[in-house]
């Protein structure tokens, strides 16, 4: 008997307001209200407000608190001030990537982990196994939802529910605060879109009247609500990785491109390998690409050259509203990750031809 989808705070808000649900990570999702082209255009021009409560949420406390987490994470922590947020992953011993997150310093001592929905209990176990000196962890991931409000007016439409300067806000950095009413927010100049704007963990007692005030205050913004499907096209235009898909337990964060995450000035798990591999040079990429024609690339679908010889395979691919184009990422043969390399996605028995392209494919907002 397969288990009981999980549910956000605003499962039936979301049902009133049309969303069609779908299993997503465990939970019932909205994948979209209207449609994804029309909601991938909302954020990129105006602003659009996500509920992404599925996403886990762990608190690390105490004396020991930095120290389990720059041994489980390839960024170093000790570099973050409070108020300040940082991108890293989780390492494993096989040179691959247990999970990527967030990492927010709240107070000495005192962080916050944000982890992916489908791998909240894989990362859970993976730190506590980890933790033998003895930091405080506690799994709030059921405390908390979180809206991302996203899109070049977010900070006009979020500005008059908090006294918070909202454009004092730096990218990656963030307050706690009150927010339409609701004490203890964090507003954190974060996203998965590239199109500005924030993210705003609320604590659930207060979900509703935040997300109620949200989509208010915004209307004169033209905001509304966005589901799942844009999410993945706005961050795949971006190039941003999705766990599952553009990283795994199988993909280096150095094949991945996310060296700039991984720093050897600090032990972490499996540091000497990887920085063995960086020393050596990693065999593959993860790249980004565009059509040079018809054509919308999918995950699995192989990649080749020009005699038809595999060379990599895509990750992600859909295709781009804002390019009207098919774009995608794959990982390819080293010798063919260079920005302007021809390479060839096999569909259907048909090599189509595609450009590597410098990532992002866009600017994050659209005129």
């Amino acid at each position: 008997m397969s288990e009981a989808l999980k549910t956000v705070a605003l499962n039936d808000v979301h049902q009133q307001l049309g969303a069609k649900m779908v299993p997503f990570a465990g939970f019932n999702m909205p994948v979209r209200y209207s449609s994804d082209l029309e909601e991938h255009r909302t954020v990129r021009r105006g602003v659009g407000i996500f509920d992404v409560s599925h996403m886990g949420e762990f608190r690390v406390r105490g004396p020991q608190a930095l120290d389990l987490i720059q041994r489980v994470t390839t960024n170093d922590v000790s570099k973050l001030q409070d108020g300040k947020a940082q991108y890293s992953c989780l390492p494993n011993e096989e040179g691959g990537i247990v999970d990527d997150l967030l990492v927010y310093k709240l107070a000495d001592e005192d962080y916050l982990l944000v982890v992916n929905a489908g791998n909240i209990d894989k990362d859970w176990a993976w730190i506590s196994a980890r933790n033998t000196e003895g930091a405080e962890l506690e799994n709030q991931s059921d405390e908390w939802s979180l809206f991302a409000v996203q899109g070049p007016k977010a900070s006009a439409a979020l500005q008059s529910l908090t006294d918070t300067d909202l454009s004092s806000i730096p990218y990656y950095s963030f307050v706690q605060g009150t927010l339409a009413g609701a004490p203890g927010v964090i507003i954190s100049a974060t996203g998965y879109t590239g199109a500005g704007g924030f993210e705003l963990y609320v604590p659930n007692e207060h979900a509703r009247q935040v997300w109620e005030a949200v989509l208010e205050a915004g209307q004169e913004y033209g905001i509304k609500p966005i589901g799942l499907g844009a999410r993945d096209t706005l961050r795949l235009e971006m190039g941003y990785c999705l766990y599952g898909n553009d990283i795994t337990d199988k993909t280096s964060p150095l094949e991945a491109g996310l060296g700039w995450i991984t720093k050897f000035t600090k032990d972490f798990t499996n540091a000497e390998a990887l920085k063995q591999q960086k020393a050596e040079g990693v065999t593959r990429k993860l790249v980004g690409f565009v059509m040079d024609g018809p054509g919308i690339p999918r995950s699995h679908y192989e990649l080749v050259n020009e005699a038809g010889e595999k060379i990599g395979e895509v990750t992600s691919g859909t295709q781009s509203p804002s390019l009207s184009k098919g774009v995608g990422l794959g990982y390819v043969q080293t010798a063919y990750s260079q920005p302007g390399s021809q390479i060839f996605v096999l569909v259907r028995g048909k090599q189509l031809p595609a450009t590597v392209a410098k990532l992002p494919f866009v600017s994050g907002t659209e005129a």
